[in-house]
C-alpha cells in the first residue's frame, strides 16, 4: 500500500488489564512504543476508544466518571483522536453537560464508544437516549462493543449484533459503527450492517495474541473463511473500517492480517478513506 494507514479502533487509557494484553502480545504500551509502532507501520492517525477505571483492575468500572477519555499518558499522539467513553451508570444531567462541554471544546472528539456486554444494559436501554441524540446533533459516530467480551464479568447477551437492528431503525438520524465484526456472530453483525443505511463495522479485535498467533490464525483456512464470509455477504467495503483494537496485538501483524480478509481493491478504502469519512476526521497531522 502506498498511502497511510488510519487505525479507527485502538486503546491508550490505563487500563490494568491492556498492560496484561499488551505483554501477551509482545507490545510496548506505551507513548514512546505506540509511536514507534505506528512510524514502521504507517499510521497516520487513530481513533480511541475512550476508557477509564477509578481503581486497578476495576473496569467494567461503574464508578469511572463520564465521558471517559484516553489517560496512559498526558502526553497524547499528535494523531490521536476519541470517542468519549460512556459509563452508563454515571450517565444523569451532569455528565451530560459534561459531555457537550467536550465535544464544544475538543475538535478531536469524533464519537462515542459504548461498551456493550461489560455494561449489562442492552443498546437500546432508554438511559443511553440522550447520548445518541447528541451523537445526531454533532453528526458524531456512536461505536458499540459487540461479540465477545475480554472480561469473565462481561454478559454476552448484551453485546451481541442482532440488537443494533433495532437501534439502528429507532435512530435513523444517528450513525453507529458495530466494533469487532460482531465476533463470533459475523454473519449477524453484517446483515445488521447490510440492512441499515446508518450501521457501519470495523475489523478490530478479530486476534487478540502476538505475531505468531496472527500467523497461525493466518494459515487456518476454516478461521480464515469465518471472517472472509461475513464481508463477501456484506459485499459493501464501503462500511468497514480497518482497526486494531492496540494494545491486544502487534500493529504490523494485525494490519497483515487483514489484508488477507480484504481484497487489494478495497485496500484505500479499509485501511484509510471509511475511516475519514464515517468519523469525519479534520485534517491528519503527521507525526
Amino acid at each position: 500500500m502506498d498511502f497511510k494507514i488510519i487505525d479507527a479502533h485502538m486503546h491508550y487509557s490505563e487500563i490494568q488489564a491492556f498492560y496484561s494484553a499488551a505483554e501477551d502480545a509482545g507490545v510496548d504500551y506505551s507513548y514512546e512504543g505506540y509511536i514507534k509502532e505506528c512510524t514502521k507501520a504507517g499510521i497516520e492517525a487513530m481513533v480511541c476508544m475512550g476508557l477509564t477505571e477509578s481503581t486497578p483492575h476495576a473496569f467494567p468500572d461503574k464508578y469511572a466518571q463520564v465521558p471517559m477519555m484516553a489517560n496512559l499518558t498526558e502526553n497524547l499522539p499528535s494523531g490521536l483522536h476519541t470517542c468519549l467513553g460512556i459509563n452508563p451508570h454515571q450517565l444523569n444531567d451532569d455528565s451530560i453537560e459534561r459531555i457537550r462541554q467536550k465535544i464544544k471544546s475538543d475538535p478531536k472528539i469524533v464519537g462515542f464508544k459504548i461498551y456493550a456486554g461489560y455494561y449489562h444494559y442492552y443498546i437500546h436501554d432508554p438511559i443511553y437516549a440522550p447520548v445518541y441524540k447528541i451523537a445526531a446533533e454533532y453528526g458524531l459516530t456512536v461505536a458499540i462493543h459487540t461479540g465477545v467480551t475480554y472480561s469473565e464479568q462481561g454478559l454476552m447477551e448484551y453485546s451481541h449484533p442482532l440488537a443494533a437492528d433495532r437501534l439502528a431503525v429507532n435512530y435513523r438520524d444517528t450513525q453507529f459503527l458495530l466494533c469487532h465484526m460482531g465476533n463470533p456472530w459475523i454473519m449477524d453483525a453484517c446483515e445488521v450492517t447490510y440492512k441499515n443505511r446508518n450501521v457501519y463495522m470495523d475489523i478490530s479485535g478479530l486476534v487478540e495474541g502476538n505475531a505468531a498467533l496472527l500467523t497461525y490464525t493466518e494459515n487456518e483456512p476454516l478461521l480464515m473463511q469465518h471472517y472472509k464470509t461475513g464481508l463477501l455477504y456484506l459485499n459493501n467495503y464501503k462500511k468497514v473500517l480497518f482497526g486494531t483494537d492496540w494494545p491486544i496485538v502487534p500493529l504490523q501483524a494485525y494490519i497483515n492480517f487483514c489484508k488477507k480478509i480484504t481484497p487489494e481493491h478495497a485496500y484505500e478504502d479499509v485501511f484509510r478513506g471509511n475511516a475519514l469519512q464515517i468519523y469525519r476526521l479534520p485534517a491528519l497531522p503527521t507525526f
